[in-house]
């Protein structure tokens, strides 16, 4: 464990050489709350002990122990935090649109956690196969299987009633922001760009996604730079690729939500630390 990191606190992040998977990202967490923000990704995760709680789409839900699968849409806002003093390990797969299309995100809103032990377990097989140079083949079928048990579960909810989310100012101001996440914009510029009110730019978005508009466009950015640092980019040159004015404050964002800074997130190992028992 690295100085000054939470105790017992440890995490470890790759890109493996699967398509449709963006990340993979293993954790232990004994104090840490991630603030509200989105990914532009599906965040599929499995906890292998301890509990947590969290917010999605303003609606708090939990989950303890091996028993669950987490699946978070694309977009929409949530949070996290640990429950009891010993935390928790938890297993993320990050996935694209290739294996769930986003139209689909309505769906998981209303039921983010899963009791199926037939899904939890193909899912710690393919962290698995995922550990271990070569075995991509094995690791691709059996995230082929993981996509047809997820398209089971989202196929029979019922889609959500088209609402605040279908609000098509928000809507304009968040494709603005995902335009412009290196440059950024002020307030009075967005608004004047979508000839709206400032003021009602910001209740628009926080009504429809859950959080402010400036909160979103920090996550977005964090997301970034997660990606960067996995590509080997050193930290004050990623700072700025994605639009952080230097590294102080691409560390100060990124550490908020990802509970390390991007220089230890960059030094993790190339593969999965291994938890104990058979995995």
């Amino acid at each position: 464990m690295a100085t000054g990191d939470q105790p017992r606190t440890s995490i470890n992040a790759w890109r493996p050489s699967v398509p449709g998977i963006a990340e993979v990202f293993h954790a232990h967490f004994t104090d840490h709350a991630y603030p509200s923000h989105t990914h532009d990704t599906w965040d599929l995760m499995i906890l292998d002990d301890g509990a947590v709680d969290f917010a999605l789409d303003r609606h708090r839900h939990g989950a303890t122990g091996a028993a669950s699968v987490l699946l978070l849409p694309p977009g929409v806002p949530h949070d996290g935090r640990t429950v009891t003093a010993s935390g928790f390990r938890k297993r993320n797969l990050y996935l694209d649109d290739s294996v769930l299309p986003h139209r689909l995100a309505g769906r998981a809103v209303d039921v983010p956690v899963f009791s199926d032990g037939l899904l939890r377990h193909r899912i710690d097989q393919l962290h698995t196969a995922l550990a271990h140079a070569g075995d991509e083949l094995e690791a691709e079928s059996r995230l082929s299987l993981i996509r047809e048990r997820l398209h089971f579960h989202l196929d029979a909810l019922r889609p959500r009633t088209p609402g605040r989310a279908a609000n098509r100012l928000a809507a304009q101001l968040r494709e603005l922001l995902d335009s412009r996440i290196h440059s950024g914009m002020t307030l009075h510029e967005a608004a004047a760009v979508l000839h709206a009110h400032p003021t009602h730019l910001i209740r628009c978005f926080k009504q429809t996604y859950g959080l402010p508009p400036h909160t979103y466009l920090t996550g977005r950015r964090v997301e970034r730079a997660r990606r960067l640092l996995l590509d080997g980019r050193r930290p004050a040159e990623v700072a700025t690729a994605v639009g952080f004015h230097d590294q102080a404050h691409l560390n100060r964002h990124f550490t908020r939500h990802v509970g390390t800074t991007p220089a230890r997130y960059q030094r993790t190992p190339t593969g999965p630390v291994r938890f104990g028992g058979r995995r």
